[in-house]
């Protein structure tokens, strides 16, 4: 991870220099001092480019003198509007433009220590890169960034407030790191095993096995696993950061398939290797438990994640099939790539059963629909209790990681009604992301619940300002920020 360090305000000698830059804001501090010292050639840069300090708008100037490699203007847009968002979107723009540079440093002396972190939050964040498995890269495809300063002009304030986004940094990049692997190194067991790091930041972890879900009554799960070679796993998390004991925790759970044919209902070969992040849902909710946990969040917190892989074989689940979830509500397999959901209804249930949560949100790559509906802007939310709704909304806004509601309702449940079991797993093509929402309410019982479907967030095509193309660990930010916000004992 990029090292961050926060000093007091000085023009750095060496190295590149950003400028975070309001519009209409004329030159002070660092940049004022930046600007004499090139001869000008700041202003003349800026005003060449036509910058005016738009948000998200960038000019690089290079070799402006002394003795800076380039200095790299970032904008903020209008004052009045500056957020922790946005100063989080400009060091990612930052970080994105200097990737060549291995010294950094950021004028922050017009900020607050607050915002110096968030810029270098943002930075941080996009900064990160999964090259575990390159062995052979041309020196000058790897990024040099290596060091970050924040020149600020209270430098024990601004690591005092870095601390927790560091926290969340770091859940970021485990989650990151765990939808990135490939599928046949990261099965059901062993992502299981990487959940027990979390213990070493205190986090209480329990993993079970087939032997245990069957005796359990996880007949849902288990159906989805039987074709695998690899076995199952749910893997329990608890993070007790209120000390005391009876309360009812938030509840996080996510879908957990480490790779998905499709099983019998195989998925057509073009594309198919991306669902190796289908148990991105699981990866969010285990790197938010590492956050949660590596800030010391004052919160009781538990996540569940349901662990599977979904392959045809001669053992694999037949559409047609009936199976008996934990619930005692029967399920008929219409399409056996309709399997996430059968995972969820489980996990769910037996998170219910077993901690009695304030309330659960799960997280799944669940539907096409969804991505049909909603492309790749925003999650699809379903819900049953609109303060839990809104809250989402609003954490979904402050962070970037925005979810949009959908509906629910009586008219979509009767689509998954069976001729001869419980429900069946599938409603047909229209609705689709919803009759997958309504499937999942039946195990919620009224408690207040929502379920983001991720499936057009969980993974990047192109870079945005924090995020590399890639594994986004979508929902990470999000539901730390509502934690911290709603939740938290004060």
């Amino acid at each position: 991870m990029l090292e961050v360090v926060f000093t007091k305000p000085a023009l750095p000698r060496s190295g590149a220099l950003v400028l975070p830059i309001a519009e209409e804001v004329t030159p002070s501090g660092l940049w004022q001092q930046a600007d004499e010292a090139t001869g000008g050639a700041i202003t003349r840069g800026l005003t060449a480019a036509e910058f005016k300090g738009g948000k998200g708008k960038t000019c690089t100037i290079l070799a402006p003198g002394a003795g800076l490699s380039r200095v790299v203007a970032v904008g903020l847009g209008k004052p009045a509007e500056l957020g922790r968002l946005i100063l989080e979107q400009a060091g990612g723009h930052a970080a994105a433009a200097l990737a060549r540079e291995s010294d950094v440093a950021i004028a922050a002396d017009g900020l607050s220590a607050e915002q110096g972190a968030a810029a270098a939050l943002g930075a941080v964040l996009r900064s990160y890169r999964f090259d575990r498995y390159r062995t052979k890269e041309k020196p000058e495809d790897k990024p040099k960034l290596a060091r970050l300063a924040v020149l600020t002009a209270d430098p024990a304030q601004a690591q005092a407030a870095w601390q927790p986004m560091k926290a969340l940094a770091d859940g970021v990049f485990f989650s990151r790191d765990l939808v990135s692997e490939p599928p046949n190194v990261l099965n059901p067991a062993a992502l299981a095993e990487r959940c027990r790091k979390l213990a070493d930041l205190g986090v209480d972890v329990k993993v079970f096995g087939p032997e245990e879900m069957q005796k359990l009554g996880f007949g849902a799960l288990l159906g989805v696993a039987q074709g695998s070679a690899n076995e199952p796993r749910m893997v329990v998390m608890r993070w007790n950061g209120t000390g005391n004991n009876g309360g009812k925790p938030v509840a996080f759970i996510g879908k957990g398939v480490t790779f998905d044919t499709g099983g019998i209902s195989i998925k057509p070969a073009g594309g198919m290797e991306d669902m190796k992040w289908d148990m991105a849902g699981a990866g969010t909710v285990i790197g938010l438990m590492g956050a949660l946990a590596g800030r010391k969040a004052p919160v009781d917190a538990v996540g569940l994640v349901g662990l599977v892989e979904n392959m045809p074989s001669g053992t694999a689940q037949r559409p047609g099939d009936v199976v008996k979830s934990l619930s005692g509500q029967t399920i008929e397999v219409i399409n056996t790539d309709a399997e996430g959901r059968l995972v969820l209804a489980d996990v769910i249930w037996y998170c219910q059963a077993t901690f009695d949560p304030a309330f659960m949100v799960d997280l799944a790559t669940l539907t096409g629909a969804i991505i049909i509906s909603l492309g790749h802007e925003h999650a699809g939310m379903f819900s049953n209790n609109d303060e839990l709704a809104q809250r989402l909304e609003a954490a979904g806004r402050a962070t970037g990681e925005k979810v949009w509601r959908m509906p629910l309702g009586q008219e979509y449940d009767e689509q998954i009604k069976s001729e001869i079991a419980d429900m069946k797993n599938v409603g047909g093509r229209p609705g689709g992301s919803i009759t997958a929402a309504q499937f999942i309410q039946r195990f919620v019982n009224d408690k207040p619940w929502a379920h983001l479907d991720i499936a057009g967030m969980a993974w990047a095509t192109k870079d945005a300002a924090c995020t590399p193309k890639g594994a986004t660990a979508f929902g990470v930010r999000l539901l730390d920020r509502l934690v911290a916000e709603h939740y938290e004992t004060k």
